[in-house]
């Protein structure tokens, strides 16, 4: 686990890294070609008592290099992430994803575990609200970043499902 700069998060757990949505913006590809490895998904179960050896609460953004519900992620591996968080009742884990059609096969989520969504336009906000409306977990939110056009937010419509709002601008070589 790495201590992190992200304002919302302490500590990066990697237990899957790699990624196969192809994003033109991802700062976690660029990162891995820059320095000459493959992106292409990997479980590393080595990493898997890595919040175990952390004392006290904190909040741990779990896939920070990867998409913790991409299609391509095995229920195996998913089972063996809870199977840790469980054991850690007193840190929050945050997953956030691109591909929220996925998050209610792992729904209820424990107490201990936030649930969040990329939305950088209406069109994927829209979708990432409806995911998040069928899946029980203490705090979902929206992650509006890299925020490429305006997104409305019906509050009236879906006002239990975000509980959370992450907003920011794309950055990096990248940046539109």
């Amino acid at each position: 686990m790495n201590k992190t700069k992200i304002e919302w998060t302490d500590f990066s757990w990697n237990p899957v890294t790699g990624c196969r949505h192809g994003c033109y913006y991802c700062y976690a590809e660029s990162m891995y070609r820059r320095f000459g490895r493959s992106f292409e998904p990997r479980f590393h179960p080595e990493r898997l008592s890595q919040p175990l050896r952390k004392n006290g609460p904190m909040r741990i953004f779990v896939g920070s290099v990867t998409d913790m519900f991409g299609d391509w992620v095995p229920e195996e591996w998913h089972s063996a992430i809870f199977d840790v968080i469980r054991q850690c009742p007193e840190k929050t884990f945050q997953f956030l994803t691109k591909n929220p059609k996925r998050l209610k096969d792992l729904s209820p989520y424990p107490q201990n575990c936030w649930v969040g969504v990329t939305a950088i336009n209406q069109a994927a906000a829209n979708t990432a609200i409806e995911h998040l409306a069928e899946v029980s977990a203490p705090v979902k939110y929206l992650s509006c970043e890299p925020l490429s056009g305006p997104i409305r937010l019906d509050v009236k419509r879906f006002p239990p499902a975000i509980n959370w709002l992450i907003i920011g601008a794309c950055t990096g070589a990248h940046r539109f």
